[in-house]
């Protein structure tokens, strides 16, 4: 793998902890975005749209959860931050991915309620709606390839990252971030790099992507547990061997036990990478309050997993970074995740120590996926 580049302008600003032992939390440093280095170092993409598609009741993908991404978009616009509303993802572009015949058979559902398996139904408005969320990750990946903003977050429903190739499932009906991944690479990307913290596994995206040496897809979530892959000794096939990264976690783990999985796998896999564009999978159903997650983390622990993403893309490709929402369904835990991981995109210094503190027991559960995953990646990354 090749030598990760010297540190950027901004990394340089970046006061960062280099040596600490093993179970200190580890020091993130979100430098300040200072006015004129871009046009803006930030754009939010949201639709109040995305509250047409709707779920029966009681469902916990629910339009409320639009109306929770609404109040987090508003919040920027009202700290002069940019939003703007997502164009429709084209044909083409979600073709990329996923199957023509599976594409069209979504679209005939348009002005029908259809269940299309025990979880993900549509509504008449399902189909565009879909696309909307498509299209803000297509146009997010536009707008920080371009170089006009450093940074994109695409505050989108319904989620995507279940989505295979030839199915819906798990609520989601078109890989969004897969999606924007691919067109990234239509816009010179030779290297794009997918991390994944929902508490499921990203089965759609890991599956478009398998055979894929030029997409890194990265996912640490509870395990065993829905959608039952996401195993560690998953690590891609053929071409794509060695770019697949599974991290899956025992449900309970905490702060600590994810701390430890990105210092130790995640960022280092990521240097060695050098990704031209990274994208970011952000669901917040593993946050303690979730109704469906088993693990612990605090709403802090978000905005510290966000802020040493930050760190590494701007290590590796000049800052870019794309944001696209996943799951998350306690709504007050949901929107204080929104809000702690625009503040830490928009540059804002979140404080000494972005990590929570660490506790006195040891995170076992994050050092068993640590060893699990050293094992597995040994042929194909440095640790």
């Amino acid at each position: 793998m090749p030598t990760p580049p010297a540190s950027r302008p901004l990394v340089g600003r970046l006061k960062r902890v280099l040596s600490r032992s093993r179970h200190q939390p580890r020091r993130c440093f979100v430098a300040r975005h200072l006015v004129g280095e871009r046009e803006m170092a930030l754009i939010v993409i949201s639709s109040e749209q995305f509250a047409q598609h709707m779920t029966p009741p009681g469902h916990p993908e629910c339009s409320e959860r639009a109306e929770a991404m609404d109040m987090v978009a508003n919040g920027w616009r009202r700290r002069g931050g940019e939003v703007v509303a997502p164009r429709l993802a084209t044909r083409e572009q979600v073709t990329r991915v996923h199957d023509a015949d599976y594409v069209q058979r979504i679209a005939e559902t348009t002005g029908s309620a259809v269940a299309l398996d025990a979880d993900t139904y549509t509504s008449p408005d399902t189909y565009e709606v879909a696309l909307l969320a498509a299209g803000a990750a297509v146009d997010a990946v536009e707008r920080v390839m371009s170089g006009v903003h450093q940074r994109a977050l695409a505050l989108v429903r319904p989620p995507g990252h279940h989505a295979e190739p030839h199915r819906a499932m798990g609520f989601c009906f078109f890989n969004n971030v897969a999606i924007g991944a691919a067109h990234a690479r239509t816009l010179g990307a030779r290297r794009v790099a997918i991390v994944d913290y929902d508490v499921h596994h990203g089965n759609g995206t890991q599956d478009m992507f398998v055979r894929d040496a030029s997409v890194l897809y990265v996912s640490t979530h509870q395990y065993p547990y829905y959608p039952g892959t996401g195993a560690v000794e998953e690590v891609g096939d053929l071409r794509g061997a060695g770019f697949t990264v599974n991290l899956p976690l025992e449900v309970g783990s905490v702060d600590e036990d994810y701390r430890v999985v990105f210092a130790e796998v995640i960022l280092p896999v990521l240097r060695q990478f050098e990704p031209d564009l990274l994208l970011l999978s952000a669901g917040f159903d593993a946050h303690e309050r979730d109704p469906l997650g088993g693990m612990r983390l605090t709403t802090r622990a978000f905005a510290a997993m966000t802020g040493d993403l930050v760190l590494v893309a701007e290590e590796c490709c000049d800052g870019r970074l794309v944001v696209v929402t996943e799951g998350g369904y306690d709504l007050h835990a949901f929107r204080e995740c929104l809000h702690e991981v625009t503040t830490v995109l928009a540059g804002d210094l979140i404080g000494e120590e972005a990590w929570p503190t660490a506790t006195a027991v040891a995170p076992r559960r994050g050092q068993a996926a640590v060893r699990g995953a050293k094992a597995a990646l040994a042929p194909y990354w440095r640790f």
